[in-house]
């Protein structure tokens, strides 16, 4: 019997170059160490507070992960597009108010859509502290 919520605790994406990738979700504040499992291929995962984000080359033989929508929350949405913008990321939605907080969708250099919340005071006050 399961007596606690699910979470998300792994989350792959391909990239057709992934040190490039690497360098941009390092810019949102992700670090990342190199792997290589059996004879698997070498990969980059980052591990935070239960949770892997790993970037794996992308072979002919996959599928593109591009049509996944990757969610991020962040401390400064408008410093981070404007980086991301200089650094090439293509900007979907500009930075704006909602009724999550301060939010921003751009696209990272291979084409998935990355939306970026800076929380409301009165989310984070509430968020658990990883």
């Amino acid at each position: 019997m399961i007596t606690s919520p699910p979470f998300v605790n792994l989350v792959v994406i391909r990239s057709e170059d992934i040190d490039r990738a690497v360098t941009f979700y390092e810019a949102i504040g992700l670090t990342f160490q190199k792997h290589s499992h059996g004879s698997g291929p070498e990969h980059y995962a980052s591990e935070k507070a239960g949770f892997v984000f790993e970037i794996y080359p992308l072979s002919p033989k996959q599928q593109s992960t591009v049509w996944t929508r990757l969610g991020f929350s962040v401390g400064d949405v408008d410093a981070l597009v404007a980086r991301l913008a200089k650094d090439g990321a293509k900007i979907v939605s500009s930075p704006t108010d909602s009724e999550w907080g301060r939010r921003a969708v751009v696209k990272d250099l291979d084409g998935h859509a990355v939306e970026l919340v800076e929380p409301n005071k009165r989310e984070q006050a509430a968020a658990p502290n990883p």
